[in-house]
């Protein structure tokens, strides 16, 4: 992606004058959006800082993480653990030191405004600073026939739609972590999964890689690529492109399941916030934003590794520089005044 260059634009915030703030709008010291994580673990650190942190969930607890049916790669699990029941832990965890936790989703923010304006569908509320970590969602494959049967044979979540795929076969795309670990899932139910990869070789780690090969249920397609997914009222299988030769095969399925990596969310913050090409918010080694108080964790600013670990650890240090950067913001305001 090439070097990245990093600055502070100071210029985009306006400070408000005081008696503008309206009557229904909620000022916090400090509002994290997004609870995978990043933002439970965020929450937490905030909470002991005595910084009242409030959470807007949005549409699920635990992001992508909620959806691994069983992480065995997280510290202090030797025996794994199920990435919801690690969520429901984490945001246990917060509010124990203080975090308010809602299920409110953001459709609005601004960050030209000091406080800064985060709108939800239902109040409104202002931040004096704001971390970010609203993750990632599924790429899709972008063929005929995957927005037509979302829902109805073509699944981007196991653990959520597996029960419903009993002794029914099913194709899986995709050749990393998330791919192999749903598909040995997955076998938990279906009578057959087939693991589709657009390379001779899987991306996934060693040992997901020697599971799925010893799995009776799991086969492979190599070198190939899903070109439609088929059906009438339901899907009925996928036509594959061979890239190497070309040439055009159908398999017979009941079941699609996609996992071809992930698109950031950063929509809300489009033209306010510095974003790579791919849409990744741009951070610092101290997660800070282009605009003083905004912060950023997890998968929304870290397209190479996409760690449990790794984004509960970013979530961490945004919360840390957050309260340094309020703790430093009332000392200028109070010695301003005097």
């Amino acid at each position: 992606m090439g070097e990245m260059s990093f600055s502070l634009d100071l210029s985009r915030l306006q400070q408000e004058a005081p008696g503008q703030v309206a009557e229904d709008e909620t000022v916090r010291e400090l509002v994290i959006i997004g609870a995978g994580p990043a933002g439970l673990t965020a929450g937490l650190y905030a909470g002991r800082a005595q910084l009242r942190p409030l959470i807007l969930v949005g549409q699920s607890l635990g992001g992508q993480a909620a959806t691994t049916s069983e992480m065995e790669n997280y510290p202090g699990f030797p025996e794994g653990i199920g990435g919801m029941a690690l969520a429901q832990q984490m945001a246990d965890h917060a509010k124990r030191f203080g975090a308010e936790i809602l299920y409110e989703e953001v459709t609005r923010v601004d960050l030209s405004r000091d406080p800064f304006v985060v709108e939800t569908y239902g109040p409104t509320y202002r931040a004096r600073s704001l971390i970010i970590c609203t993750g990632a969602s599924p790429r899709k494959l972008g063929v005929p026939g995957e927005d037509k049967f979302v829902g109805r044979g073509v699944s981007f979540c196991a653990t959520c739609d597996g029960f419903f795929y009993r002794d029914k076969r099913i194709v899986v795309v995709g050749g990393g972590d998330s791919a192999v670990d749903e598909s040995l899932y997955l076998t938990r139910f279906a009578r057959e999964v087939t693991i589709v990869h657009r390379r001779d070789k899987l991306r996934a780690s060693p040992i997901l890689e020697g599971r799925a090969r010893s799995n009776d249920k799991i086969r492979f397609v190599w070198n190939s690529v899903v070109e439609e997914i088929l059906g009438e009222s339901s899907v009925s299988g996928v036509r594959l492109r061979n890239v190497q030769t070309d040439g055009l095969s159908t398999l017979e399925a009941d079941g699609v399941f996609v996992y071809v990596g992930l698109v950031p969310n950063t929509w809300l913050f489009k033209g306010q916030l510095d974003l790579t090409p791919e849409g990744y918010i741009v951070t610092d080694k101290r997660q800070r934003t282009s605009v003083p108080g905004v912060y950023a964790a997890g998968d929304v600013q870290d397209p190479w590794f996409r760690q449990t670990v790794i984004a509960a650890g970013a979530g961490a240090a945004a919360a840390i520089e957050a309260e340094r950067y309020l703790s430093e913001k009332a000392y200028e305001e109070q010695h301003h005044t005097e």
